[in-house]
């Protein structure tokens, strides 16, 4: 995947000097852990080491439903090398966990509700004679019939105390007697999708002599994990002490627990340490994934193609327990008309149990399936009113002090027009005449010839919340210290990929002008939650504590040489490491003011309020919003089915950048997994079985399937109340670019395409 240099940076510069420096806030700074990574020396999770150190392993259902007669463990007791088989009468607390809702066993009971639920642990010597002795335990299942169906679920027998409904959320807004003068509609769908992380789950346990335990696990938020563990295993929360390890990757799949419970127990039950590590088929069943979508849409206009009314069904599958599936669906359902003025919207969205795999939090939570939907249907209804798509989502694209469906008054920056203009209006790339058969469908497997080839060109719009909704008290918690001019930042935000730990000390550098930051290990022991790595949040509230606690320990500084110098405190400031008297008199640097002494704050940081979503679906439910356009040329063949994506060109709406590199890198690898959820990525079930849990099977794009990404404009409208104006770049890549890649293929081909991702007999045999 190559990139082209970003095209242009639309909006105000705000930087100052001091913030624009080499090492500051808007710099182009290098991660500090980037060149330990690529020289394989950055510990992950899986590099995990301790004396005497003992292998888990989880015995799974290979059953999507049925009844648990009985468990015999007796064979795998009596192996050489087994010190703990453990069921679920082990669990010394509670029996259920859940991010949202506690409703998914530690270890199965009496009931299996989908393939790979844990229902036996084992610790060994070695990984081997784990796995083995996981194998000989013998499980007597009486194999029911699974709810695969996600449409029957809501008026099928109950798979759970709790129901099969998890959520239905019903929009009402507007006049809903109005009526377009042209509707178009239809009906789509979207596949399940992995994360696809390349470091599987791992993680470490070490009981404590208190009679608790030290956990070092890959996760994307430290503290809810504590809360389950604790509540699992029946001890204080202080007794459970988290640490995060190196993270290959998350993208949703590690905010739910996996392995973490399960390490503790073995841990504690042995009284050795105890390493897991999911082989990659494991992973595919240890984790949640996206939710797949089935939608029906009806969208009215009047003959000058102004939105008169959305009509919309969401349903999603979630799998056999809750997860985040409520969050997900108020999601898909508050954002399913678009980044568009919609009058009036009546919108069903239902979430509901089946005997498929759990679904959850997956980069763009919702608004990735609905972006499908209503980038679908204004293609469609570009057509019907013979009017081009672009200037069709320009004459409808909201902006600030305009009404979402859910009742919102947008009151920051959105600049929905303009990034569509940014990316629509980007010099179209040219593909001169190549032998090079690398770049036609197909590939170098010589099974197209150019001169059998369609092209085609899509283009998407979408858009996505930031930060957490609905009334969740959101928060962030850092602290700073700065002694002897060096400032130590303590947070517990969960580094994943997105760049926290080049962020945190930028921010530091920015505010204190030092030139030496260190960013303590992120763990529960020291600091408050930093919240979820998720949500597009952290950059916003984690970097928003760190401003903070920096601003706090700046003012005690001044404050205290004011003082010294006898001086008023409104008389010194900070700039460039040392402490000036206004008056041109004194100066000190910032080693000898803090020499032998030491400056520290710790601070919670609160976005602004939200509200739930009342029974119409109506209330300030969001905090702040982003939005995204993507143009994608494709090559078809038509009679293969194969698609070769040429070239994609992105405009988003950034607030304010304030790392170039990441946020180029942040825009690369969300293209790349739209890109895969439009062509290639599903997880395949049959009666609740994954058939393809394998990188050999689940397939996603590689450097030879990835085209050029073109940056047209970061549009870049700081948005009041952040920090620095800056908002999350993480999501929105994702969000349109599956929906412009399914658009060009439209173009191509002539078909209607109503399914993600598109397969080669979707387009040879329709």
């Amino acid at each position: 995947m190559t990139t082209a240099a970003v095209n242009s940076v639309v909006g105000a510069d705000t930087r100052t000097g001091t913030e624009a420096d080499a090492l500051g806030v808007g710099a182009d700074v290098t991660r500090p852990d980037g060149v330990p990574k690529v020289q394989g020396r950055f510990a992950f999770s899986s590099d995990l080491w301790a004396d005497d150190f003992l292998w888990g392993h989880t015995l799974r259902s290979p059953h999507a439903s049925a009844r648990i007669g009985g468990v015999d463990i007796g064979p795998a007791v009596a192996m050489a090398g087994v010190h703990a088989v453990l069921l679920a009468d082990d669990v010394p607390g509670s029996r259920t966990f859940g991010l949202e809702h506690p409703d998914q066993p530690v270890l199965a009971g009496d009931q299996v509700r989908y393939v790979g639920e844990p229902v036996a642990l084992v610790a060994a010597d070695h990984p081997d004679i784990a796995r083995r002795a996981a194998e000989a335990i013998r499980v007597d299942y009486e194999v029911t019939v699974p709810l695969t169906d996600p449409e029957a679920a809501a008026t099928a027998d109950p798979i759970h105390p709790d129901g099969n409904v998890i959520r239905e959320l019903i929009i009402r807004h507007g006049d809903l007697d109005r009526a377009g003068e042209v509707t178009v509609e239809g009906t789509y769908e979207v596949g399940m999708q992995d994360q696809a992380f390349m470091g599987p789950e791992s993680g470490m346990a070490l009981p404590d002599d208190d009679g608790g335990v030290e956990l070092f696990v890959s996760t994307q938020w430290l503290h809810v994990d504590r809360s389950q563990i604790a509540s699992c295993l029946g001890v204080d929360e202080e007794q459970v002490r988290i640490t995060l390890a190196g993270v290959g990757g998350a993208f949703g799949a590690r905010e739910d627990l996996s392995l973490q419970v399960h390490l503790c127990l073995l841990a504690m039950h042995t009284g050795k340490p105890v390493k897991m590590v999911y082989s990659r088929d494991e992973s595919f069943l240890g984790h949640v994934h996206r939710h797949p979508a089935k939608m029906w849409y009806r969208h009215h206009a009047d003959r000058q193609g102004r939105l008169v009314k959305v009509e919309a069904r969401v349903v999603l599958d979630g799998g056999a327990y809750v997860s985040s599936s409520s969050a997900v669906i108020a999601n898909a359902s508050a954002f399913a008309a678009g980044p568009y003025r919609v009058p009036a919207a009546h919108v069903v969205g239902l979430a509901v149990r089946t005997n498929n795999p759990p679904c959850g939090a997956m980069r763009g939570f919702g608004a990735v399936q609905t972006c499908f939907g209503h980038e679908s249907q204004m293609d469609k209804l570009a057509a019907a009113l013979d009017m081009d798509p672009i200037e069709l989502r320009l004459r409808n694209a909201l902006g600030p002090g305009d009404r979402l469906i859910t009742g919102q008054v947008i009151t920051g920056t959105f600049p929905v027009a303009e990034v569509i203009r940014q990316c629509a209006g980007a010099p179209a790339a040219e593909f001169p005449p190549t032998d090079d058969r690398r770049n036609l469908p197909g590939g170098s497997g010589r099974t197209t010839d150019a001169a059998d080839t369609r092209r085609g060109t899509g283009f998407a719009v979408g858009f996505k919340n930031l930060m957490f909704s609905e009334g969740f008290d959101d928060y962030s918690a850092a602290a700073c210290r700065v002694s002897d001019g060096v400032a130590t930042i303590t947070c517990a935000c969960a580094e994943v990929g997105q760049g926290f730990v080049t962020l945190a000390q930028q921010i530091a550098r920015t505010e204190l002008g030092v030139d030496e930051v260190i960013l303590t290990p992120a763990q529960t022991a020291t600091i408050g939650s930093a919240g979820s790595t998720s949500a597009s949040r952290q950059t916003w509230m984690s970097g928003g504590a760190v401003q903070a606690a920096c601003r706090e320990v700046r003012d005690q500084i001044l404050a205290a040489v004011a003082a010294d110098w006898g001086v008023a405190v409104d008389g010194v400031v900070l700039r460039d490491g040392h402490v000036q008297s206004l008056d041109g008199q004194r100066e000190a640097s910032l080693g000898e003011v803090t020499a032998g002494a030491g400056y520290e704050a710790d601070v919670e940081y609160h976005h602004a309020p939200t509200e739930p979503l009342d029974e119409n679906g109506q209330g300030n439910a969001h905090v702040s919003f982003a939005c995204a356009a993507h143009r994608v040329t494709v090559d078809v063949d038509p009679e293969l089915g194969l698609v070769r994506v040429r070239d994609i060109t992105t405009s988003q709406d950034v607030g304010r950048i304030l790392n170039p590199t990441q946020a180029v890198g942040q825009i690369e690898g969300g293209i790349a997994q739209g890109v895969g959820l439009a062509l290639m990525e599903e997880i395949v079930l049959d009666d609740g079985l994954v058939r393809n849990a394998s990188f050999t099977d689940y397939v996603i794009p590689t450097t030879l399937d990835m085209p050029p990404v073109t940056i047209a404009a970061f549009v870049e409208e700081p948005e009041p109340g952040a920090p620095y104006g800056a908002k999350g770049i993480g999501e929105p890549p994702t969000i349109s670019s599956s929906a412009a890649v399914a658009a060009a293929v439209r173009a191509a081909t002539g078909l209607d395409l109503p399914r993600i991702p598109i397969r080669p007999a979707d387009i040879a045999l329709p």
